[in-house]
């Protein structure tokens, strides 16, 4: 028996509505959904303000923890070989999206699955690292928000070069293998050409241990305070900020930081991505991909939000006159 055109066209409505409606029936039907999350940072306090923020997003996006979904969490420390083996873990737990922080936690998911949609937060050049094919068409099952790009560098050492004017070298520290992913050289010729343009001497201090840390603060401190320090946005950065900024201190050399809780942890100033934000807008996409998005069709998204800080105690201590024009334009003065 054949089926009419009315009934035909009924039911390719009902069909519609229904492959509309039906994820949206997923989340009410009881099923919690699994989202396994990978942080490059260890279990402290920055890195939980972070999970904070996405947490209360992704309710907002109608997905409360504990009740219709779960978040398995781990946290690498910077730790790279940490990252394959928790990244191994989560994909194991089959989760239905995976979230990665850093370009190495989201290479090391990206290498242990091709299938599970990913979503990464603080990565420098998803291109670059292979992440995706293009900023408008990701193409894979990776896509995200990214956090800088190679002109950070030049920026941080001329906000440095504005606080600090008798500034006369400066370091460039990251640790290459956490720092972005490999494409790091893209940073530190940027880093170069701004310095020659300064008249500043530009050194590099690749540093994967304390002692190099210790050791390329001492190279510093012993330039009697013509010498400053641009610190990368990276897991072992940040792990170690708190040597960082008391070998800054001791050493009585001007040092930028790429994160805002750097200054309020004693440092002197900071320029970069406002980290959080890009957690509070990850959930969008986590929400869309669990309601049926593939990550193929979600463009990479660039940084909208910017802070400069700035510790006046710090730069009292170091004998450092803040310009009006920095003090006017900061986003935070700590005192």
């Amino acid at each position: 028996m054949g089926i009419g055109r009315r009934q035909l066209l009924t039911f390719l409505g009902i069909a519609m509505v229904w492959g509309a409606v039906a994820p949206a029936l997923a989340q009410s039907s009881g099923q919690v959904a699994k989202i396994g999350f990978l942080m490059g940072l260890a279990d402290d306090a920055e890195a939980r303000a972070r999970a904070k923020a996405f947490e209360e997003e992704l309710q907002k996006e109608g997905w409360a923890v504990g009740k219709n979904v779960q978040i398995e969490y781990r946290f690498a420390a910077g730790d790279n070989k940490l990252m394959e083996k928790f990244a191994q873990e989560l994909v194991a737990l089959k989760p239905n999206v995976l979230v990665g922080h850093s370009t190495p936690a989201v290479s090391e998911l990206h290498q242990a699955t091709k299938s599970i949609p990913i979503v990464f937060v603080v990565v420098a050049d998803p291109v670059g690292s292979g992440f995706a094919t293009s900023i408008a068409r990701p193409g894979g099952n990776v896509t995200g928000f990214t956090n800088l790009d190679p002109t950070i560098t030049g920026k941080l050492l001329s906000t440095l070069k504005q606080l600090s004017p008798d500034l006369r070298t400066a370091s460039l520290m990251f640790n290459p293998d956490t720092v972005t992913g490999g494409s790091y050289q893209t940073y530190v010729e940027a880093f170069k050409v701004a310095a020659a343009s300064l008249g500043i001497a530009a050194r590099i201090a690749e540093v994967r241990t304390e002692a190099d840390i210790e050791r390329a603060a001492a190279d510093l401190a012993s330039s009697g305070g013509r010498s400053g320090l641009i610190v990368m946005p990276d897991n072992f950065n940040t792990v170690n900020r708190k040597l960082i900024i008391s070998l800054a201190e001791r050493g009585r050399f001007p040092a930028i930081y790429p994160y805002r809780y750097f200054v309020e942890g004693g440092g002197l100033i900071s320029y970069g991505v406002d980290a959080k934000d890009l957690f509070r807008r990850a959930p969008e996409y986590v929400g869309r991909i669990l309601r049926g998005a593939k990550p193929a069709d979600l463009p990479v998204q660039a940084p909208t939000k910017f802070e400069l800080a700035i510790n006046l105690k710090t730069a009292k201590a170091l004998n450092l006159d803040v310009p009006k024009v920095l003090l006017a334009t900061a986003d935070a003065l700590l005192e």
